[in-house]
């Protein structure tokens, strides 16, 4: 089962159950202040000294099956070139868990996710089911990550796919149909900008 959910209801549901084991995979430096284990490709060992932190040197999630009650998943899917395989690892290491991912709109809009996001993800709420497709870049970025964090305190559900999985995370990978794509320009949409701009301005 996999729904969508809210990063608020999240930490409540985190807040009710204090005893749970919970994972945080690819978190960087901002994990889950509710996190038992941290888990990163990265060495980040010394800036957790004083938390369990344990690097990912493989693809298998080193950790026993249903090692933990929870597993958070943040801005992390979207990197993943196996992504199918990381999601069966997600439901095999833990019973139920948070995922967060930018939407489409999100994905285009931020410089710094052209070159480093590689799927774009959308929820089916009828079929309740995460559906994953090569990234397409329809527009070219026009904004930074420190800028989109600002938009997100206004148009969250806008910008953030957040959803909450028991027992098994349905997906699907699925291919677009490109025969009517057409890139938006940034230059096009400057022009249509300030030519409206300029109607007004002469009314």
């Amino acid at each position: 089962m996999i729904k969508r959910s809210s990063k608020k209801f999240i930490d409540n549901l985190l807040k009710e159950n204090p005893s749970w084991n919970i994972l945080d995979i690819g978190c960087g430096y901002t994990p889950h202040n509710d996190a038992s284990v941290i888990c990163d490709v990265q060495d980040l060992s010394n800036f957790y000294k004083d938390r369990n932190f344990v690097r990912l040197t493989d693809k298998i999630l080193p950790f026993k099956d249903k090692e933990f009650d929870f597993v958070i998943t943040s801005h992390v899917l979207e990197h993943v070139e196996d992504v199918d395989f990381l999601i069966k690892e997600l439901e095999r290491v833990s019973t139920k868990g948070y995922i967060e991912l930018p939407t489409i709109l999100e994905d285009n809009l931020v410089f710094e996710n052209k070159k480093d996001h590689l799927w774009h993800m959308e929820f089916e709420d009828n079929k309740s089911q995460l559906q994953i497709s090569k990234k397409i870049q329809y527009l070219e970025p026009v904004i930074t990550v420190s800028s989109i964090k600002k938009f997100s305190k206004y148009f969250r559900q806008s910008l953030i796919l957040e959803l909450y999985w028991e027992n098994s995370i349905e997906f699907k990978i699925v291919k677009k149909d490109l025969i009517d794509y057409e890139k938006i320009s940034r230059l096009t949409l400057a022009r249509k900008f300030f030519s409206k701009l300029l109607r007004n301005l002469i009314r």
